[in-house]
């Protein structure tokens, strides 16, 4: 069951499911490592799908820093292009807060810039890089509220999250931002 609200004149979505299956999305985020190569957990399911061109690509932009987002092409998956991001590693990477932020606005503010009118995240940090899901979720979703308003081709925005559990965190979240 998906949740959706406007925000500034962006519609926002949380859902279940699956960052390398969201049809009719422009851009997809990858919650890459720093050297963007493929990996574990979302970083080694978004170059899977995309094949090996997108690690040919990627090679000329590493290494990046937590917080930075670069674009590429989206290959073999269903949209037009990827934005990598590399999130903070929890208790590491300081301060955690604000580099989880810069993910999501830089992330929105480069698909904006591309002319892009609708982006899925995933829960960026909350797998290995250890952010408590609560924690993120509030922090994704003040960064997304905060570069609505100035936002021109982004229309939509969507979360999706890997688990029940997670979907659950955000859709908290979400209601407490709103009041």
């Amino acid at each position: 069951m998906a949740m959706e609200v406007q925000l500034d004149g962006v519609t926002l979505e949380l859902v279940q499911g699956d960052i390398t299956q969201q049809e009719g999305f422009d851009v997809v985020v990858n919650a890459a490592n720093a050297q963007l190569r493929p990996g574990g957990g979302v970083a080694g399911a978004i170059h899977r799908a995309a094949g090996p061109e997108l690690a040919e690509e990627c090679k000329r932009y590493a290494p990046i820093e937590p917080g930075q987002a670069v674009i590429t092409g989206a290959y073999r998956l269903p949209n037009k292009r990827v934005i990598h991001v590399l999130g903070p590693r929890y208790g590491l990477d300081e301060p955690s807060d604000e580099l989880l932020a810069d993910c999501y606005k830089n992330a929105l503010k480069l698909a904006d810039e591309h002319g892009l009118a609708s982006i899925a995240f995933p829960a960026i940090s909350t797998g290995a890089f250890g952010y408590p899901v609560e924690e993120a979720a509030r922090v994704a979703l003040r960064a997304i509220k905060a570069v609505a308003p100035t936002l021109k081709s982004v229309k939509r925005v969507r979360l999706v999250l890997y688990s029940p559990k997670d979907l659950e965190a955000h859709e908290r979240a979400l209601r407490e931002l709103l009041g």
